[in-house]
């Protein structure tokens, strides 16, 4: 975990059969989000896959992603019903 980055990734895709497949394509690296906009814990092999991925998928005239590295924090507060992001001992992708 420690060579992880927290990121923010967020698209906005046009089309509703390349949205199914990015939705798909970022929810397998994402600890949590809603609708397009999702938190990922990666480290730069990850990354580089996400973007890779996510380029084979969108439409580059129309279709907008976007992979923003969030400064870390010590302390993580959420309001409401919000779930504090947890990074298991592994992680499965299948």
């Amino acid at each position: 975990m420690s060579n992880r980055q927290l990121y923010l990734a967020a698209y906005d895709i046009s089309c509703n059969r390349r949205l199914r497949k990015a939705l798909y394509a970022v929810r397998g690296y994402a600890s949590g989000g809603q609708k397009s906009v999702f938190e990922c814990f990666l480290s730069p092999t990850e990354k580089t896959e996400l973007l890779e991925t996510v380029s084979q998928i969108i439409d580059h005239q129309e279709d907008r992603f976007m992979l923003i590295q969030l400064a870390g924090v010590k302390h993580i507060r959420t309001m409401g019903k919000a779930v504090l992001p947890q990074d298991g001992p592994f992680l499965y992708v299948g």
